[in-house]
């Protein structure tokens, strides 16, 4: 497994112009809403509710917004993918495995949880088929499970984009508002896109990592599930 990882990561390099761009996000309404939510949502369930689903969620729309994100290269031809499926990395023991959740442009909010779970459940019991190893339409790596704050992920080939998604984290934030300036205690997040220059330029990559900020921050959390 580590050589596969290696020869994969080796070849994106030389193959994608990488580019990353990097924005905060505000997470403590979705911080409270877990806070609040996850004890009936994990009897309901049997498994928690996490940060990663309102991710999810908001890269679904924002890829619905800029397509081009949702494409492949091969050689010279661009292929612009009707369906999304997002590969999400997933951290075992041996090394790094990234299944493919399919069509995620059907599923809800729920949908979304469950088969987020299920996949991650998989993996790490190495009931993964190979078919679920390939055919993602974009990437997302998760690296905040370990704490960790900001990273600069390598493109998953054939894709043209990979969302990396650090640690939410309490601290002194400037509010403002119509009656001015404050400083609040919020729960931030950085995200870190990588991008394929060959097919998205800065500005591209600027637009959709700013999408994807906006629709985690505008969550609709009324009848979420």
């Amino acid at each position: 497994m580590r050589k596969i990882i290696a020869d994969h990561m080796k070849t994106s390099l030389e193959t994608s112009a990488h580019v990353h761009v990097v924005n905060e996000v505000n997470m403590t309404a979705i911080a409270n809403y877990i806070n609040e939510k996850n004890s009936s949502f994990e009897e309901q369930e049997g498994f928690s509710l996490t940060f990663t689903p309102f991710i999810l969620d908001a890269v679904i729309k924002a890829l619905k917004d800029y397509p081009e994100m949702n494409a492949s290269i091969n050689n010279t031809a661009i292929t612009f993918h009707k369906n999304i499926n997002i590969g999400v990395a997933v951290a075992l023991n041996e090394g790094l495995m990234v299944p493919v959740m399919f069509n995620c442009e059907e599923k809800n909010f729920l949908g979304l949880c469950r088969a987020l779970n299920d996949i991650a459940l998989r993996s790490r019991s190495k009931q993964i088929s190979p078919d679920e190893l390939s055919g993602s339409t974009f990437s997302v790596s998760n690296f905040g499970v370990f704490d960790v704050t900001i990273g600069t992920p390598i493109i998953n080939q054939p894709n043209v984009g990979i969302l990396g998604v650090g640690a939410v984290k309490k601290r002194p934030v400037i509010i403002e508002d119509h009656n001015g300036d404050s400083i609040a205690i919020q729960s931030m997040m950085n995200l870190s896109l990588g991008f394929d220059h060959r097919l998205i330029d800065g500005a591209g990559g600027a637009q959709f990592i700013n999408a994807v900020k906006k629709h985690i921050e505008l969550t609709n959390l009324e009848n979420l599930y």
